[in-house]
This record gives C-alpha cells, structure tokens and sequence, in this order.
C-alpha cells in the first residue's frame, strides 16, 4: 500500500466515524483543534496529518487510533441508515421527553 492509499483510507475513515457520530466537519474540527479547511483536505485524502492530531482525531470519533487506518466497504446507504437512526434517536428521546412532562406536571 503506498503513501496515497493510506491518505485515502484515513480520510474515509474520519468521514464514516464523524458521520457515525453525527458531528459536523465544523464540530469536529474545533473538537480536535484543527481548522475547518484541513479537516476536509484529510477527509479528501489530498493531506496527511501529524501523529498528535490522528490521537486528537481518535479521541473525538471515540475510536481507538488503529481504527482509522483499517480499510472498510462500507456501501453509502449504510452510512445513511446509521445517520437517519441517530436522528431517529434524537427524536423520540425529544418526544418521550416531551410527553414525561405534559403528564407529570
């Protein structure tokens, strides 16, 4: 595997954990102190960051550092199903909570 494959496999990577997430590139970014721009620029694979930022990266996704490096098929829908479900997630802990208080106040 050459240099590019890697650079490619992270920034894949870091997309799927952020999208898991559902952190925004913005969140992300500020989260592990890096501007907007190059959190893209590692998300393309056209850049490589240091080590201390692939740990602060890690550390945000909540994944261990080896994680970003694995290569993984993940077809794009299911990057949508786990996206829709924290959404889903969201919502119906809003509503249930929505509910607790109409009938307990």
């Amino acid at each position: 595997m050459d240099g590019k494959a890697v650079k490619v496999i992270l920034g894949e990577n870091v997309k799927f954990f952020r999208l898991r997430k559902g952190l925004t590139q913005a969140v992300l970014a500020e989260k592990a102190d890096i501007s907007v721009i190059f959190l893209s620029s590692i998300e393309r694979g056209t850049k490589y960051p240091k080590a201390e930022t692939v740990a602060r990266l890690a550390n945000v996704l909540g994944v261990e550092i080896f994680e970003l490096f694995i290569r993984k098929e993940v077809p794009a829908h299911q990057i949508m199903i786990n996206h829709l479900s924290d959404d889903i997630k969201k919502n119906v802990i809003t509503l249930l909570d929505n509910i607790f208080k109409q009938y307990s106040g």
